[in-house]
C-alpha cells in the first residue's frame, strides 16, 4: 500500500476528501490545503486523471527527522529513490518550509539534491542529472513546524488543474479546480446551466464535464508518473480508454436529455477564445456562448426546467472602479429576479460588499480562495413568484460575514431573512432635487463642473461634483461615534443612488475618501491612469484630472475668485503665487493681461499649467512659468507686478521647502513680501482654504493695504451651504506715500 497527498486550494479540501473517497481510496484524511490517502500505483494514477480538485498527487517516499543539518541530510540519503527511477533519469527538486539551519528554500531544495546524488553515486556509481525546467521526475519535500521532512515523487507533472483545452483566456482567468468547487458547491449534478459572463468559458466547460463524466486529465498528453522506472504504459492507456467510454457516453446522455450550457460575456474577442476552448474541449455541441452585456442578459432556455446560473463576475480589488462594478452587481441581480425564476444560482467575488449588491438572499456562503484572494461564493434560489424589483426574501442584502467555517448557520440564515435592504431613498430624492436646480444654473453660467452635493444629509457624508458626464464622489471621513460597517453600508447605498439618479455609466463615477489633510498631502498621487478631461467655464477650457490626486486640478468653490482675477488683469502684469494648475493665470491671460507670471514648486503643476494655457490658445512670449520654492522665490524676485494673486495652502511642510508654513501663523510676512513686489496702484488678492482664518487687519492695515472682503462674494451658488469653504480679501495701496516710504526704507 502506498501513501499518498493530493494538494488542492484552501477551501476545496472538503470536495477533495469526497472525491477521493468515492474513488474507493483508503485512509482519506483531510488536512489543510490538501487530502492524505493510500492505494496502490493505479490509485495514483487514476488519481491524476480523474480528480477535480487537486493541483499535484504526491507519492511519499518517506518521513524523517531534521533537527539540524546532518540528520537533514541523512535522512534525505536513506530514502530508496532507486525503487522509482535510475540514475538516467534527469531530475528537479521542491522543497518549502523554513527551520532554524534551513533559511531558505533554495538551500533545503539544494541539499536533498545533493542526497539523491550521492546516494546514486554510491549504488550505480553515476548520479542522475538535474533539469529545473522539464524533468523526468519531480522531487517534493515539505518542512513541517516539528521538523519532519516528507520527501515525495510529484506525479501529476504540470498542476493538474491545467486541463489543456485552454487556448487563450480572459483578463482575469478562473482555475478549473475552483471552477469545479463553484459549480460543485452551488449544488450543480446535471441540467441546464448559464454563465452570464462566461469570459474564456471555464465554468460551462467544466459544468459540463462534471455533467458528462469527462475526466479532467483525458486531454494531458503529459504525467510526471510516466518518468517512473516501472511506469505501466498499458494501465495508463486502459484507464484512459474507459474514460473515453463514459465521456462519449456521458455527452450522448446529455443530448438526449436536451441539457444545454449557456454563455454570455460583452466582449467580443473572449467569446471567439471561449469558442476555440469549448472546441478543445470536444464540448461544442453541447455549450453555446453569445455577445450580450449583462442589461441584455436573458433566460436562453425558458421552456425548460429551471437549471442553474453560475457566475464570476469582476472582483474589482481597486476602489476606483467600485461604482462600476456596484451598477453591473445590481444589474446582474435585477436580470437574474426577472430572467431566472425558479432556478439555483452560486456567484463568486472577493467583495461581500458587492454581492451584497445583487440584493439577492443567500442560502449558503463559502469561503474559497481565488489564488491567494479570499473569496465569497453565496448561493441563492430564485422564488418563482419574484417580480422584477418586488419587496421579496430575493431583495434582502446577504449579510458580510467573516466565517470560517464553510457554510452559514442555520441561525445566521434566519438572521439574514430578516434583513432589509437598505435603499438611500431619502438621499436618491435629495440628489434629484439638487441635480434639477444646479443643473438648470449650470447650463445658464456656462460650467461643466460643479458641484451637486455636499453632505446635505449628514449620515451620507460625502462632496458630489460633475465634471462633464463623470461624478467624482469625496466620501468624507466618518466621526469615530459612527461604526465602520454602518458607514461603509450608506456608502454603497450612496453610490447605488448616484449611479441611479444621474443616469451614467458606473464606470464614469469615481469614489475617493477626504481625510484631514496636512501641508501637499492633498496633492498627492492617488493613481496613474494619466486619464484627463477638458471642461469647459464661462467659456474657458480647463484640463482636469479625476483619477489621479485627490484633486482633480481645479478648484470648484474657486470659481468667482478666479474669475474675478481675470476681470481685473487686462492690460496689467500679473503674478499668480501659488499657482498649482494655473487656473487663475489662464483667466488673466484670456482677459487680456499684459504678462502673467505663474509660480508653484511642482514641476508637474506647472506643466499642467503650461497644457491649460495651450487648451485656451494662449501664446504670450511674455507669459513665464517658474518651478520654486514660493516663500524663498518672492524674497528675491526682482520684478514689480500690478496684481498679484496669491492662494496659498493652509499648511506646508514639503521637504523641497526651507522652513514649514502656516497660513494663520505667517500671513503678515506673506503679505508682506507681496507688497515689497506690488505696484503704487497695484491690487492683491488674497484667499485661502482654512476654516476659521482670521485676517490679522492691524499688521495688513500697517502694511498700507485697504482691505475688502469678499469671501461672500465670491461664494459660488454651489457652495452655498457652506460658508466658511474659503475666504478672500482684496488688498490695495492706501496712498502713494507708503511707496515713497517703501524706497526711503
Amino acid at each position: 500500500m502506498l501513501n499518498y497527498f493530493a494538494a488542492c486550494p484552501r477551501g476545496l479540501e472538503g470536495l477533495l476528501r469526497e472525491e477521493l473517497e468515492a474513488a474507493g481510496a483508503e485512509n482519506v484524511k483531510e488536512t489543510v490545503a490538501g487530502v492524505s490517502f493510500s492505494g496502490t500505483m493505479e490509485t495514483g494514477i487514476r488519481t491524476c486523471l480523474e480528480t477535480r480538485f487537486a493541483t499535484r498527487v504526491l507519492l511519499a517516499l518517506g518521513t524523517f527527522y531534521a533537527g539540524d543539518d546532518i540528520n537533514f541530510y541523512n535522512g534525505a540519503y536513506s530514502l530508496h529513490y532507486e525503487d522509482y527511477f535510475d540514475n538516467q533519469a534527469t531530475i528537479a527538486v521542491d522543497f518549502n518550509g523554513k527551520s532554524d539551519f534551513i533559511r531558505n528554500t533554495q538551500y533545503g531544495a539544494v541539499r536533498i539534491k545533493d542526497a539523491i546524488c550521492d546516494r546514486f553515486s554510491r549504488l550505480t556509481g553515476h548520479r542522475p542529472s538535474v533539469d529545473r525546467e522539464a524533468p523526468d521526475i519531480r522531487i517534493n519535500a515539505h518542512l513541517d513546524k516539528k521538523s519532519n521532512v516528507t520527501v515525495s515523487i510529484d506525479l501529476s507533472g504540470e498542476s493538474l488543474h491545467r486541463r489543456d483545452y485552454r487556448t487563450g483566456a480572459g483578463a482575469a482567468p478562473l482555475k478549473e479546480n475552483l471552477a469545479q468547487a463553484i459549480i460543485s458547491r452551488s449544488g450543480y449534478v446535471t441540467g441546464n446551466v448559464v454563465d452570464p459572463m462566461c469570459g474564456s468559458g471555464t465554468l460551462l466547460i467544466e459544468a459540463a464535464m462534471k455533467a458528462a463524466d469527462i475526466a479532467p486529465g483525458l486531454l494531458r498528453r503529459r504525467y510526471g508518473f510516466s518518468g517512473l522506472k516501472n511506469f505501466d504504459a498499458s494501465l495508463l492507456a486502459r484507464l484512459k480508454a474507459n474514460a473515453r467510454e463514459r465521456a462519449e457516453a456521458g455527452k450522448k446522455r446529455l443530448k438526449a436529455a436536451n441539457i444545454r450550457f449557456y454563455g454570455f460575456d460583452s466582449d467580443p474577442a473572449v467569446i471567439a477564445r471561449a469558442r476555440e476552448n469549448i472546441q478543445k474541449a470536444g464540448l461544442d455541441e453541447l455549450i453555446q456562448v453569445e455577445v450580450s452585456d449583462i442589461h441584455s442578459l436573458r433566460n436562453p432556455f425558458p421552456e425548460s426546467e429551471p437549471g442553474i446560473i453560475v457566475c464570476n463576475p469582476p472582483y474589482g480589488e481597486r476602489l476606483g472602479n467600485f461604482a462600476e462594478l456596484l451598477e453591473l452587481y445590481a444589474a446582474l441581480g435585477n436580470r437574474i429576479r426577472s430572467e431566472f425564476p425558479g432556478w439555483q444560482a452560486g456567484i463568486i467575488s472577493s467583495s461581500s460588499d458587492l454581492l451584497s449588491c445583487l440584493r439577492l438572499r443567500a442560502d449558503r456562503t463559502y469561503r474559497l480562495f481565488n489564488g491567494a484572494l479570499a473569496c465569497e461564493l453565496r448561493t441563492f434560489r430564485i422564488k418563482k413568484d419574484d417580480a422584477p424589483g418586488a419587496e421579496s426574501e430575493n431583495s434582502v442584502a446577504a449579510e458580510s460575514t467573516d466565517r470560517t467555517v464553510p457554510a452559514v448557520s442555520e441561525a445566521a440564515q434566519d438572521s439574514q431573512s430578516e434583513m432589509k435592504a437598505i435603499i438611500a431613498e431619502d438621499f436618491a430624492n435629495r440628489l434629484r432635487k439638487n441635480l434639477k436646480k444646479f443643473r438648470r444654473w449650470a447650463d445658464r453660467e456656462g460650467l461643466e463642473a460643479y458641484r451637486i452635493y455636499d453632505a446635505d444629509l449628514p449620515e451620507y457624508a460625502a462632496a458630489i461634483d460633475l465634471y462633464g458626464g463623470y461624478a467624482l464622489v469625496q466620501e468624507y471621513q466618518a466621526p469615530k461615534s459612527v461604526p465602520e460597517k454602518t458607514a461603509h453600508q450608506r456608502m454603497l447605498n450612496l453610490l447605488a443612488a448616484v449611479v441611479q439618479v444621474l443616469e451614467i455609466p458606473g464606470e464614469n463615477v469615481i469614489l475617493k475618501v477626504r481625510e484631514r489633510k496636512k501641508g501637499d498631502s492633498q496633492y498627492e498621487k492617488l493613481d496613474e491612469t494619466r486619464r484627463t478631461l477638458l471642461v469647459r467655464e464661462y467659456g474657458i477650457s480647463f484640463i482636469v484630472n479625476l483619477w489621479d490626486y485627490l484633486d482633480t486640478g481645479l478648484f470648484l468653490d474657486h470659481r468667482l475668485v478666479r474669475r474675478m482675477v481675470g476681470e481685473m488683469s487686462r492690460d496689467r502684469d500679473v503674478l499668480n503665487v501659488f499657482a498649482y494648475t494655473g487656473s487663475a493665470s489662464v483667466y488673466a491671460a484670456v482677459n487680456g493681461a499684459r504678462s502673467v507670471t505663474t509660480v508653484d514648486m511642482s514641476r508637474t503643476y506647472l506643466s499642467w499649467a503650461r497644457d491649460n494655457m495651450k487648451a485656451n490658445g494662449i501664446k504670450n512670449p511674455r507669459n513665464v512659468f517658474v518651478q520654486a520654492d514660493c516663500l524663498k522665490w518672492l524674497k528675491t524676485c526682482p520684478d514689480r507686478f500690478d496684481l498679484i494673486f496669491a492662494d496659498p495652502p493652509t499648511f506646508s511642510n514639503s521637504r523641497r521647502m526651507a522652513e514649514s508654513f502656516d497660513v494663520q501663523r505667517d500671513h503678515v510676512a506673506l503679505l508682506r513680501d507681496l507688497v515689497r513686489l506690488l505696484r503704487p496702484e497695484g491690487v492683491i488678492v488674497f484667499s485661502n482654504n482654512r476654516r476659521n482664518f482670521q485676517l490679522d487687519a492691524a499688521e495688513v492695515s500697517g502694511l498700507g493695504l485697504d482691505i475688502e472682503d469678499v469671501s461672500l462674494r465670491t461664494l459660488p451658488e454651489d457652495f452655498s451651504r457652506n460658508r466658511k469653504i474659503h475666504c478672500c480679501f482684496v488688498l490695495r495701496r492706501k496712498s502713494a506715500r507708503f511707496e515713497d516710504a517703501e524706497r526711503n526704507s
